[in-house]
C-alpha cells in the first residue's frame, strides 16, 4: 500500500535498535531532505517508477555534498560512481528507477542541471542513478520511463511524509519473496553524541530469509527466495546532517549493508547491492 494511512512496522508494536526515531522515522527527518516519486501502474504489465532524493533545497551542482558509495555486491548498473569515488562529493539529485531506464534518467538528471539557474556554463555533469530490476513484474523491456517521469519526480519533491512501499522505484520489485518496494527510517543521535540525524531510503528487490527484529520469519513460513532465484538487488540511500567527509561517508556507507544482513539478505551473485551516504 502507498496510503499515508497505512501502518507501519512500529504500530504493530515492533521496535528495531535502541536509538530514538526522528519525527517521521522518515529519511525527511534530515532537515532539507526532499524526496519526489512518480510511479506507473498502467494497464496488466507496466508497474515501476521513479524515486528521486535531493539532500538540500539548493543549487546541487552549485553547492555540491559530500559523498561516498560503497558496493555490497557489485552486479548493478548505477551510473556516477567514479566521479564520487574519486572527488567524494555529489552534484545532482540522486535518482533510483529500474534497471533499463537508467540511461534516460542520466539524460534527465543532466537536462535538470543544465537548466538550473548559475548553470550556464556547466559542461560537465556527474548524474547519480540507481536502479534494481523490476522485471518480474513489469514489461522492463518497454522501457516506459521518460525523461518527464524523472523529471517530474525532482520537481514535485517536498520534505515531510514519504510513501512507502508500492511507489517510485520500488512500484515492481520483489523482496524475500514477497512485494517490495520503498522503505525509509530515520535515527537521532544523543545530545553527547552531537543530537545528529540519520535517515534512509531503500529500494528493496533482494532475496533471502526473511527476518524480522531477530526473528526467522522465513523459516517459519517456509518462504524464501532463493529456492527458485539467488538473484536481486537494493539501493540503500544514506543522508545525515553529521558534518562527515568523504572517507567516514564511506565508512557509514559500509555499515549500511549489517542492516541489511539483519533483515535475512544474503547478497547472493546476481545483486546490486549499493550504499550511498551523504552529508548535508
Amino acid at each position: 500500500m502507498a496510503l499515508q494511512s497505512s501502518k507501519r512496522a512500529r504500530h504493530y508494536g515492533l521496535r528495531f535498535g535502541v536509538l530514538p526515531t526522528g519525527p517521521l522515522n522518515m529519511i525527511t527527518d534530515v532537515p532539507g531532505v526532499r524526496v519526489g516519486q512518480v510511479t506507473l501502474n498502467e494497464e496488466h504489465d507496466i508497474h515501476t517508477g521513479v524515486t528521486a532524493i535531493l539532500p538540500h533545497d539548493g543549487n546541487q551542482f552549485q553547492e555540491k555534498s559530500p559523498a561516498a558509495i560503497y558496493i555490497g555486491n557489485g552486479f548493478g548498473k548505477l551510473v556516477g560512481y567514479t566521479q564520487i569515488e574519486e572527488l567524494g562529493t555529489l552534484e545532482t539529485p540522486i535518482i533510483l528507477t529500474n534497471t533499463l531506464s537508467v540511461p534516460a534518467a542520466a539524460d534527465a538528471l543532466i537536462d535538470y542541471t543544465l537548466t538550473q539557474p548559475g548553470n550556464e556554463k556547466v559542461r560537465s555533469v556527474n548524474p547519480l542513478v540507481g536502479e534494481t530490476n523490476d522485471g518480474f513484474l513489469n514489461d522492463i523491456c518497454g522501457r516506459h520511463i521518460s525523461k518527464e517521469h524523472v523529471l517530474n519526480a525532482i520537481h514535485q519533491a517536498t520534505t515531510g511524509y514519504v510513501e512507502e512501499g508500492n511507489v517510485g522505484a520500488g512500484t515492481g520489485t520483489v523482496c524475500f519473496g514477497f512485494k517490495g518496494g520503498i522503505g525509509t527510517s530515520s535515527r537521532k543521535l544523543p545530545p553527547s553524541l552531537g543530537e545528529f540525524t540519520l535517515g534512509v531510503l531503500v529500494q528493496t528487490n533482494f532475496g533471502g530469509v526473511l527476518r524480522v527484529a531477530g526473528l526467522p520469519v522465513g523459516i517459519e513460513l517456509g518462504s524464501y527466495s532463493f529456492k527458485e532465484n539467488l538473484d536481486g538487488s537494493c539501493m540503500i540511500i544514506v543522508i545525515t546532517d553529521a558534518p562527515l567527509d568523504a572517507r567516514n561517508l564511506k565508512r557509514l556507507a559500509k555499515r549500511a549493508f549489517m542492516g541489511l544482513a539483519q533483515t535475512g539478505g544474503i547478497g547472493s551473485n546476481g545483486s546490486g547491492d549499493y550504499a550511498i551516504a551523504v552529508s548535508t
